[in-house]
């Protein structure tokens, strides 16, 4: 098989939640516990880093990752989905796993997929645990697909859990109240392994607190342990100061993702560092520095409020869900620009109306779609868009919803590109 046959055999063989949505989830771990006890466990022999989360647990695992790169540590990287090419998801030290890996992996065990018939996300959490593993990787940062409990992921024995966040997103496979949604994410807390909670939350903290009673580990709270002051974001970077609980004050440290939530999400891995050095891993000021000003270099990370072009400012983001959609409007009306040109698409199966109701109403629209089968169609989200005031035109395709807002704009405008982490991953 080429490394295309490959591709196709993944895409069209196996569930794909991008392709059929929820129905490519699977109810529990037995396919991927059977599929990694084929494999001789690999996930056990390496040590790990468990991040769940409604959003940001994207951005946090690639700052831990950058960090933990600059100390000098082999540090593996799995999350999802990818923007542009399959292999983004499964890295080591920024670099993303040879495509001759990938056929041969597939190649080696398409015989134990027909058997157990795995989903794609169930095959490719396997793949990357074997990968990791023949590697030897000092470290895996391993990000949820979805939710925690049941997610293909959730077979590790990390050395930390993290949770960033808990909002509403995939409530029909996690819950429709905060306090369920947290408890399918507080199942990636295992027995005696400490726990870090990004955001405080009545409903959701006390969900988090029974469970690491339970499992006997210990809990905190990241705005507890580290106070991130004077956040500035800039167009390429952003700055801040660092007051951590127990006395140190860190000057003038910058970040190049400069997303205005990018601050909750840098408290949050700040407050890991203490557990994670607790397990042996050495870590310095400086380290962190570096790990966090290289971000995009160190993992490539891509699509977190990206400046694509200038004149006209051209930004792209993933946020997708009311909480996303909550920063991104937040950080649109800081901007300056005369006109502001908004290309949205979005899938099916998020609360679209709440999420056209939060956006600005004065931009001009130009309603799109993403090349995935769980797209809206544009002519839909034009209709439904219409009954919360947005105005705009319908286009076929990203490409040339984008092409039509650089044609219109000024060099003074800004023209924002998102509403789905597909309709990103077309443009960047």
């Amino acid at each position: 098989m080429t490394y295309q046959e490959t591709l196709d055999y993944l895409y069209s063989q196996l569930p794909m939640f991008t392709r059929i949505g929820s129905a490519a989830i699977k109810k529990d771990l037995t396919n991927t516990l059977a599929l990694c006890e084929h494999l001789g466990n690999p996930q056990q022999s390496f040590k790990t880093i468990h991040i769940a989360g409604t959003n940001g647990k994207g951005s946090t695992s690639h700052m831990l990752a950058s960090i933990l790169q600059e100390a000098g540590y082999k540090t593996g990287l799995y999350t999802s989905p990818h923007l542009r090419d399959f292999r983004e998801r499964i890295r080591i030290n920024g670099e993303m796993i040879p495509e001759q890996k990938v056929v041969e992996f597939v190649v080696a065990n398409k015989e134990q997929f027909e058997n157990i018939q795995p989903s794609f996300f169930e095959m490719t959490v396997a793949m990357c645990f074997q990968y990791f593993a023949e590697e030897k990787v000092d470290i895996a940062i391993i990000e949820t697909g979805l939710g925690g409990r049941l997610d293909s992921t959730n077979i590790i024995h990390p050395l930390l859990s993290i949770i960033t966040n808990i909002g509403f997103d995939h409530m029909d496979m996690l819950g429709d109240t905060l306090p369920k949604i947290a408890f399918e994410k507080a199942g990636i807390i295992k027995k005696e392994v400490p726990v870090v909670i990004g955001e405080y939350h009545p409903e959701t903290f006390p969900v988090f607190m029974e469970k690491a009673r339970e499992t006997k580990s210990k809990i905190s709270l990241a705005t507890q342990g580290v106070n991130v002051l004077y956040f500035n974001s800039r167009l390429f970077e952003s700055a801040f100061d660092v007051q951590f609980q127990f006395g140190e004050y860190w000057k003038n440290v910058s970040c190049d993702l400069t997303g205005i939530y990018q601050q909750k999400n840098i408290g949050t891995v700040l407050a890991a560092l203490e557990p994670i050095r607790r397990s042996g891993f050495k870590i310095t000021e400086k380290d962190v520095r570096n790990g966090l000003l290289h971000v995009k270099k160190n993992t490539r990370l891509a699509g977190r409020w990206q400046v694509l072009k200038n004149q006209p400012t051209i930004i792209c983001d993933t946020g997708h869900n009311v909480d996303g959609i909550a920063y991104v409007v937040k950080q649109l009306a800081n901007q300056k620009y005369d006109n502001l040109h908004m290309v949205i698409g979005m899938v099916k199966d998020k609360d679209v109306n709440k999420v056209l109701s939060m956006l600005p109403k004065g931009a001009t629209y130009y309603f799109t779609k993403a090349a995935i089968p769980r797209a809206m169609d544009e002519k839909e989200l034009q209709a439904i868009a219409v009954t919360h005031g947005l105005k705009g035109q319908t286009y076929a395709s990203v490409k040339e919803a984008l092409q039509a807002a650089e044609k219109s704009a000024l060099v003074s405008d800004l023209i924002f590109v998102g509403g789905s982490t597909f309709v990103v991953a077309e443009v960047v």
